[in-house]
């Protein structure tokens, strides 16, 4: 297989177009939540971005290295590398639960960064610990469990996301959306060969250029680039285990508290990737799933020791960047061109000349041909437990969207709308069965999807285990607990601490309903081994 093929050129285009949506994230929210901004500002540009380029680059050059060692095992040459970034949950997470907390108690951006320092660390140890059993995790779960949870994802998180920008910003967005289509879908080559990625971002970037700002709703300046170029400068990544060491020497209390974000976060990571391994599996190529979840969690730990806040995971998306015709040489491309910009401070350069609708709709599409191999990797009959799956991932996405206008809104809080009332509804939704569904969606749609495969193959005392599966995690407060204080919606672990005046609720009934389901599973399987199945 060749090192760089023609079609990696889209594919980069795509897991770019992501990973500059994550840094973007960094620097706006770190800047605006977490007080690093004028004298604070080196945090940002000489430690976390830098830290997130290296660890950004090993885990792309390993995924690169590993897809060629797949072809030369098998003698193919097309063979598709694992997609790998920042996580963007836990990006999210650790900023809103762990960093911009300790900044808002202290006003101490470099406390704040510190904590996001142990926070990376804790989850990428989590992320490495669980290399060791995930494949036997793996064997042991029907794939309509672990592909239903990407396609729900797929939906709310990338597709949906997506397709809102591009209908808010349609004069610059469509026409590469058309582009993205007649490439992928209709198949169509351009002239000279031009990759349809390329092609899109090229029209969606002009347009943004040429139209005036009044028509396409973006506002692309020529004094926004110079001054984008001003403020980049070379920084190479430093080490940062001293600053880590000096957390552990606080009192315990400051720093024991964020493990109920940590722990949960971690394993989520782990679940995550384990699904991925399984979707680029179903669309042909077959990862070793100890190592690539071993540098998955390296990856993440690499980035804590360097100086980033925020964990790296492989990526949703395989199936779309195969179909793409990406090889490995897309995951060698973005390694070296993210870590050029985050060492040289280009990030906001690369979003002055580029805007973001130029691109998105390649990720879209990938959103898309992920939920679609949900269906079609798994066997026929398990297509409604993929379609049961999809829910908590979806609930996910509508209680993100809650959320996040009720903290823009100012005035009740949503521990006002709730306090009292788990009945409360908000447009015909239930605001409490949105965060039930949202907290550790991820274990539950595996779980319902599991629970959903075996019933459907009649092995009725499987289906009693996961549901049993989901009665561990609900009590661990893995899933469903949570508690509210103002508009911050935590987890709530078994043991752990409710904050003073919050809203808290154990998730005790869920317990004793999944107990009740492997009850009924085991009741009737007991009635009716005998009985032959009806078609």
């Amino acid at each position: 297989m060749r090192l760089f093929v023609r079609r990696d050129l889209d594919g980069f285009f795509g897991l770019f177009v992501d990973n500059l949506v994550q840094l973007l994230l960094i620097v706006g929210l770190c800047g605006g939540l977490c007080g690093m901004t004028g004298d604070d500002a080196h945090l940002l540009y000489f430690r976390i971005l830098p830290g997130a380029a290296i660890s950004i680059l090993v885990g792309n050059l390993f995924f690169a290295w590993q897809a060629h060692r797949v072809a030369r095992r098998e003698g193919r040459d097309d063979v598709t590398a694992l997609p790998y970034g920042i996580n963007t949950v836990s990006l999210l997470v650790h900023v809103f639960f762990v960093i911009a907390p300790v900044y808002r108690e202290t006003h101490d951006a470099e406390l704040a960064w510190k904590m996001g320092l142990l926070a990376c660390l804790g989850s990428g140890v989590i992320e490495l610990l669980g290399a060791f059993v995930a494949e036997q995790i793996r064997k042991r779960s029907p794939r309509a469990a672990l592909l239903s949870t990407l396609a729900g994802i797929a939906i709310g998180f990338i597709a949906m996301t997506f397709a809102l920008r591009i209908w808010t910003w349609p004069l610059v967005a469509m026409v590469p959306t058309a582009i993205v289509l007649v490439t992928y879908f209709g198949r169509i080559r351009f002239p000279l060969g031009l990759p349809g990625g390329l092609v899109a971002v090229a029209a969606g970037t002009m347009l943004a250029w040429l139209l005036p700002g009044k028509w396409s709703g973006l506002s692309m300046d020529a004094v926004a680039v110079t001054d984008a170029w001003s403020k980049a400068c070379w920084s190479l990544p430093r080490w940062s285990g001293a600053e880590i060491w000096s957390v552990f020497q606080l009192p315990p209390h400051q720093w024991l508290r964020f493990f109920s974000v940590i722990i949960p976060m971690g394993l989520f990571n782990v679940i995550g990737s384990l699904q991925n391994i399984e979707s680029a599996e179903a669309g042909g190529d077959k990862y070793d799933t100890g190592a690539s979840l071993a540098v998955n969690g390296a990856g993440t730990i690499v980035a804590a020791l360097f100086g980033s806040c925020f964990p790296t995971t492989l990526y949703i998306g395989h199936p779309g960047w195969k179909a793409m015709g990406a090889r490995a040489g897309y995951s060698t491309l973005n390694g070296l061109v993210i870590t050029i910009l985050c060492l040289t401070g280009s990030v906001g350069l690369i979003a002055s000349l580029v805007p973001m609708e130029a691109g998105i709709a390649i990720v879209l599409w990938i959103g898309v041909v992920i939920t679609a191999q949900a269906f079609q990797a798994t066997p026929r009959t398990h297509a409604p437990a993929v379609a049961v799956g999809l829910f908590p991932a979806i609930a996910a996405w509508g209680a993100t969207v809650m959320f996040g206008t009720i903290q823009s809104a100012g005035g009740r809080t949503l521990q006002d709308l709730m306090e009292g009332r788990h009945a409360v509804e908000v447009a015909g939704f239930l605001v409490h069965g949105l965060i039930v569904l949202e907290r550790g969606y991820i274990f539950t749609c595996m779980i319902l999807a599991a629970v959903s495969a075996c019933l459907i193959d009649r092995r009725l005392y499987a289906a009693a285990v996961w549901s049993l599966l989901g009665a561990l995690v609900t009590y661990l407060g893995l899933a469903h607990a949570y508690q509210v204080s103002g508009n911050s919606v935590d987890f709530l672990l078994i043991g752990g601490t409710v904050r003073q005046g919050a809203l808290a609720y154990h998730a005790r009934e869920l317990v004793l309903g999944y107990a009740l389901m492997a009850m009924v599973f085991i009741l009737i399987g007991l009635m009716t081994r005998r009985q032959t199945p009806v078609d």
